[in-house]
């Protein structure tokens, strides 16, 4: 099978961040996000190769302490929990009576270090972008069933934030619409990028 039938699903995907290795390889790569999709409304096909989700992290992050509206865990999760049925809709179906494994290759879920772990428990890999080559801090939990990406390394600023760290971030995609009114400044929707680096590292390690 050549990479041009092998579906990927990349769910809340935003920029197509996480999946761009995919896609710049030849896979078929569907990016399921607002506006254009709703996971919600959303049914795959049964084909699917691999899926990443990264669900909103809004209600799970811990640096939400002077919302303006309570945390809504419980809302929170349906969209973490429409992801996983996704997932597993995908692996009902063996590919043979007696096989031990299931029809998709990898599968991954991302969210920063939240209160989501109190609902999937600890995950396999907890990571920094400065671990994957990317000089900059952000801890981050991925659950799933995958290959663990090598390591690359890198010094990151442990100065407070300034126009120096804003430069290490990745840079918002070409053609990419800014929408003040989605609760982010730029610099947070820079930060919510997947990391180049470990996007590529994850692609080495699982294809």
């Amino acid at each position: 099978m050549n990479n041009s039938k092998k579906i990927i699903l990349d769910l809340c995907g935003g920029t197509g961040s996480w999946s761009k290795p995919y896609k710049d390889a030849g896979y078929d790569v569907r990016i399921i996000t607002l506006p254009e999709y709703d996971v919600f409304m959303y049914e795959p096909p049964k084909n699917v190769y691999g899926i990443l989700a990264a669900p909103t992290c809004t209600h799970f992050s811990l640096a939400r302490t002077n919302a303006k509206t309570p945390r809504d865990l419980r809302g929170a999760m349906q969209l973490v929990k429409r992801c996983l049925e996704i997932i597993w809709a995908q692996q009902y179906e063996l590919p043979s009576k007696n096989s031990k494994i299931t029809t998709l290759k990898f599968w991954a879920l991302e969210n920063p270090r939240g209160f989501l772990r109190y609902f999937l428990g600890n995950p396999p890999l907890e990571m920094n972008p400065y671990e994957y080559g990317d000089p900059y801090k952000k801890v981050t939990h991925i659950w799933g069933n995958f290959n663990l990406p090598k390591k690359n390394e890198v010094k990151y600023h442990k100065t407070k934030f300034d126009a120096r760290l804003l430069e290490d971030l990745p840079p918002l995609p070409e053609g990419f619409i800014y929408n003040k009114g989605c609760g982010l400044d730029k610099r947070q929707v820079r930060r919510s990028i997947t990391p180049p680096g470990f996007a590529k590292a994850f692609f080495m390690a699982n294809q």
